[in-house]
């Protein structure tokens, strides 16, 4: 790093403007970062989904059931290792906004399709040992303080019980725990078979089927031949991969992706224009310095070099510090207070981010360095 001390000067000539500079950089990466994690909760976890599992609900749409009957079926259709299947309850605890999704699922069923859910095995015996148990997941469970052994009241808002209640109690024996960052820890599970017999109505229903398959590069062909086998049936079904299912629910609230890209292209133009006008200024500003060190012989490579290093140097420094402070502002928790499925900083986009702030440094550098590797020597001496 010989060329460091030009390097060091360059940047402090203007201090209160490198400051500015590099504070700009600095928040578009820190809004980058926490974007790329907000848009990561609102598409539900969609890029760490099981690829072999498949998702089967009613043709016409979500909230129409299927009998429970389809299971067997399902569960002997070529290519399909285990199924098992999911009711939507949409209760309320305490008051309508404390929202977080409760399911009626077969425990075993469910827990050996989504091997991510980490639960010990004495709550998972206690689940399986008592009708009214329920697990959650720990971000639930940490929203609300709830711990093993309490009773939790959810009111229905649909399904009322046989005798006309609308109140529903479980027993807390387990909570569940992510393999990874992009689990979902928020659900709330309890079993299908107190559901079933309790409910008032649609006994023998359920909401959707989960399905593993054998070979996910095969799992088109198996949904078309699972379809075709409920077809011209009083319950048709619609089959699909597990992200592709989630991704339709997950647009059911809106284009979230698009919304954050507007955003974030708009900053960074901004933060283009910002930085390249300061490096512009600076070369501008250095015009007989560079013309002294051609005089004593820098290349014209080498002084295209040291614009560009200058201008590296400062977007990997704020941009540096942009992605870390956002990787610790979202490593302090969910900013909703639970409500998200999921918060973290993805790997793809904390890496999207270094390429940024690499084509940052190379594009708000090159106009102001092939400027000053064209400046003739006598022409900058004569406008000093």
């Amino acid at each position: 790093m010989r060329f460091w001390p030009l390097l060091w000067s360059a940047l402090r000539r203007k201090r209160v403007r490198t400051f500015f500079t590099l504070l700009s950089i600095v928040i578009a990466f820190l809004l980058f970062g926490y974007l790329a994690a907000v848009n990561m909760a609102f598409r539900l976890g969609v890029d760490v989904t099981g690829a072999d599992r498949l998702v089967l609900r009613h043709r016409v749409s979500f909230s129409i059931l299927l009998p429970e009957s389809y299971l067997g079926r399902i569960e002997a259709s070529p290519g399909v290792v285990k199924a098992t299947h999911a009711s939507w309850f949409g209760g309320i605890y305490q008051e309508p906004k404390n929202f977080f999704p409760q399911m009626a699922v077969q425990p075993e069923g469910y827990l050996s399709l989504y091997p991510e859910f980490l639960l010990p095995e004495e709550q998972k015996k206690a689940w399986l040992a008592d009708r009214t148990a329920a697990i959650v997941g720990r971000n639930t469970a940490e929203r609300f303080g709830w711990k093993v052994g309490d009773r939790i009241p959810i009111q229905a808002t649909v399904w009322r019980k046989a005798d006309g209640t609308s109140s529903w109690e479980f027993n807390l024996v387990g909570i569940y725990d992510g393999a990874e960052d992009g689990t979902d820890t928020t659900q709330f599970l309890f079993r299908y078979d107190y559901f079933d017999e309790a409910r008032m109505f649609a006994k023998g229903q359920v909401g959707w089927y989960i399905i593993r398959v054998n070979d996910p590069a095969h799992a088109d062909d198996i949904a078309q031949r699972m379809d075709a086998q409920f077809a011209n049936s009083f319950y048709e079904t619609k089959t699909s991969t597990e992200k592709a299912f989630i991704q339709g629910f997950a647009k059911q609230i809106g284009n979230i992706g698009a919304i954050i890209g507007g955003i974030l292209s708009a900053v960074f133009f901004t933060i283009l224009l910002v930085t390249g006008n300061t490096m512009m200024q600076s070369v501008r500003e250095r015009t007989s310095e560079l013309a002294v060190l051609k005089t004593v012989g820098f290349s014209n490579r080498l002084v295209l070099g040291l614009v560009l290093a200058e201008s590296l140097a400062l977007a990997a420094a704020g941009g540096a510090l942009g992605l870390g402070l956002a990787w610790w502002a979202i490593r302090q928790g969910d900013p909703t207070g639970g409500a998200l499925p999921i918060f973290f900083l993805p790997p793809q986009d904390l890496a999207l981010g270094g390429g940024f702030i690499v084509a940052l440094g190379l594009l708000t550098g090159l106009v102001p360095g092939v400027q000053a590797m064209r400046l003739r020597v006598v022409d900058a001496l004569r406008r000093t």
